[in-house]
């Protein structure tokens, strides 16, 4: 698989039924964003970037815009298509989308941007939006003013070596980028809520290098995890749990 980094190629290709289960959902305010900040609604065309097991489209489908979902990933594509039937699902990656000059309004990448962020992704990006076309990026961030949530990163972070994070800020590097205008940054509060199996567990072992590790490995992370739900103020001995994120969305306009 070109394009793909390997704690990606592997993690989620272990892990892709987990990544359902584990990933926190989207604010109703990510609703507004769509439709204000992308122009997306009927008649409009939105390309779903990296679109993993598809977790974002619900979002996309509330705007009444045409959907085509690219992802690089077979087993999360399989995902996908059996969670989102009669989708257009296409494998590709962002150095190589699978789309015409100038036939999208918007390209939207969910949870993905990090794992791409290089000038050839955005050169196609850019190839495949028409003018005056929005790029939005947008992640689910762990919002780590919480004790337990801080020190849930603190057992994760010894495993992920190089692989590309949000929380790096290394993609923003890119920007200012030639053919686009400026990053317009929109910040939501949002919780998942549920077992804390699902909320927490769950949303560790689904991490790309969590879930790229030997089984041994992993089962001695999710004892860990475990033992911090346990032993947390708040979360311990709770059969519902609420794990705290901060939605960043950022959009810009393709130019020239």
């Amino acid at each position: 698989m070109p394009d793909i980094h390997d704690a990606a190629a592997s993690g989620y290709s272990k892990g892709a039924a987990t990544y359902v289960k584990g990933r926190p959902d989207y604010p109703a305010e990510v609703e507004v964003w769509l439709r204000e900040g992308l122009a997306l609604g009927q008649g409009r065309t939105v390309l779903d970037l990296g679109a993993g097991t598809g977790k974002f489209i619900p979002k996309l489908r509330k705007t009444g815009a045409k959907i085509i979902a690219v992802e690089p990933i077979p087993a999360m594509l399989a995902q996908l298509i059996e969670l989102n039937p009669g989708i257009t699902a296409k494998q590709g990656s962002a150095e190589r989308i699978p789309l015409d000059d100038a036939s999208v309004d918007a390209v939207v990448c969910a949870q993905a941007f990090h794992w791409f962020a290089r000038h050839e992704a955005l050169a196609e990006i850019h190839r495949v939006l028409k003018p005056g076309g929005v790029l939005g990026l947008i992640w689910n961030v762990q919002d780590e003013s919480v004790a337990w949530v801080a020190a849930l990163s603190e057992i994760m972070h010894p495993y992920e070596g190089n692989t590309p994070r949000h929380h790096t800020q290394e993609w923003k590097r890119l920007f200012p980028a030639h053919g686009f205008g400026p990053l317009v940054e929109r910040r939501f509060p949002n919780n998942h809520t549920g077992s804390p199996e699902h909320v927490i567990v769950d949303r560790v072992l689904s991490t790309s290098f969590i879930a790229a590790l030997p089984a041994i490995e992993q089962n001695r992370v999710a004892s860990e995890v475990r033992r911090l739900i346990a032993t947390s103020p708040g979360i311990a001995g709770k059969s519902e749990v609420s794990f705290p994120y901060v939605t960043a969305a950022y959009s810009c306009t393709r130019i020239g």
